[in-house]
């Protein structure tokens, strides 16, 4: 059997298996992150050697570039306006204040841990950690006795950060001479990768929103090839932007933006209210290739890694969890009438995944000086962070729900500013992807 037999028996096998206990480790530290990325270590050249990235580098690029566009383009898609605004400045803050600052601070401190790396190189590795992910410990934005308010926080922050990343990932890009972003420029790469890809992605949104809304109209479109049809549009928005030089990920994640406030704000008069279904297939599938995508990282960039593992990649690793999250988080929400513990809880509760792995993996892709070293201290970031982080959700989320019903009942008629009311948004699903 060839090599690339065995690895997708391998693949498959992993993914059956834990489909088939997903209900029982719902709730328990056993996250999926955990499960498909210690999967995926056993199956590298670490251990068993099935999966390795010299015979599977297209594939593996080609696998996770489709589920970060899936990704980008449904957690888009599934935004409204009122996820901003009154209950929503929870959101507001750590996107607004927040990730600067985050950037700043992993850049910063990358400087004296990481000296091999040039000033773009450092800005790079700030960026690229800087963007969570609610699926790696999803406990945390599900727990029901969580308030509301820090639930919705933390998945609109993990549904808009890896999109929000995009712009400054370019343009430190476009500084480290070599890459194929330098070619032309800051200038070039904010024409063609912000401006361009906007615009290409607007385009292709609005115009895929109205067609479906006309479609279904006249009746034309069935339930479930409107499902599919998402998938089209998501496609479409990428590789417009590809074909003009531009990225493929700002325009499928700006595309997911028009084409849900199409579906929204366009209904056909009459049509009966209720839960859109319309992201429903391209959600489970983009949730199908992250889990997937995990498993890969294991196999293919954590297992190589962690045989040069130096003091300095494990400290930054720790400190990025920490220090670069907590502090930006804590300058974030002061003022803001939140208690401490909601301040440490949400400081801590900012997972990285797919985002920092797809980013990691395009730099790596250039083959420029420094891109080794920035490739295994993600990798370690991203590992570190998916096995604290995984294991403490249930634990902290049940303790932190239990303070804030002690704190809820002493404060009586007064209230706590953790107890506002909070627009209707996106949920997490059982896969950890938001959702309507």
């Amino acid at each position: 059997m060839s090599g690339g037999a065995w690895a997708g028996l391998a693949v498959a096998g992993v993914t059956a298996a834990y489909a088939l206990g997903s209900r029982r480790l719902s709730g328990t530290p056993a996250t999926s992150a955990i499960v498909f990325t210690g999967s995926g270590l056993l199956i590298g050249p670490a251990v068993l050697g099935v999966v390795d990235i010299e015979h599977f580098a297209a594939p593996v690029t080609a696998l996770m570039e489709a589920a970060l566009t899936l990704v980008l383009f449904t957690d888009a898609m599934a935004v409204r306006r009122t996820d901003l605004v009154a209950g929503g400045f929870l959101a507001g803050r750590l996107l607004g204040i927040g990730l600067p600052l985050c950037i700043a601070a992993g850049w910063l401190l990358a400087w004296p841990l990481l000296p091999g790396l040039t000033v773009w190189e450092l800005a790079l590795v700030g960026a690229i950690l800087a963007p969570t992910d609610a699926a790696v410990g999803k406990t945390a934005v599900s727990e029901p006795s969580v308030p509301p308010l820090v639930r919705h926080g933390l998945n609109v922050e993990s549904g808009l950060n890896d999109g929000l990343i995009l712009p400054f990932f370019i343009v430190f890009a476009a500084g480290v001479p070599g890459t194929s972003y330098a070619q032309e420029g800051i200038a070039g790469a904010f024409w063609r990768s912000l401006l361009l890809s906007t615009a290409l992605g607007l385009l292709a949104g609005d115009l895929g929103g109205r067609l479906l809304r006309a479609a279904r109209t006249r009746g034309w479109v069935a339930r479930d090839w409107g499902q599919v049809y998402v998938l089209g549009v998501a496609v479409s928005a990428y590789e417009l932007a590809v074909v003009t030089d531009g990225s493929g990920f700002i325009a499928a994640w700006v595309a997911g933006f028009a084409f849900g406030h199409a579906v929204r704000h366009h209904q056909p008069v009459g049509r009966p209210q209720g839960p859109d279904r319309t992201p429903e297939f391209a959600e489970n599938l983009g949730s199908l290739l992250a889990s997937i995508s995990l498993m890969v990282f294991g196999a293919v960039l954590l297992g190589p890694a962690l045989r040069h593992l130096t003091w300095e990649i494990v400290l930054y690793a720790g400190l990025s969890l920490t220090v670069v999250r907590m502090l930006p988080v804590a300058i974030a929400l002061a003022g803001s009438g939140l208690r401490w513990p909601t301040v440490a809880y949400i400081g801590w509760f900012g997972p990285r995944g797919l985002a920092s792995i797809v980013l990691a993996l395009l730099v790596a892709e250039e083959h420029v000086p420094g891109t080794e070293t920035l490739g295994r201290v993600v990798a370690v970031t991203v590992a570190l962070s998916i096995l604290l982080e995984g294991l403490s959700a249930v634990a902290f989320a049940q303790r932190y729900g239990r303070w804030y019903a002690r704190a809820s009942a002493a404060a009586g008629g007064r209230g706590l500013r953790e107890g506002a009311s909070v627009p209707e948004g996106p949920r997490v699903t059982p896969s950890g992807r938001s959702a309507r």
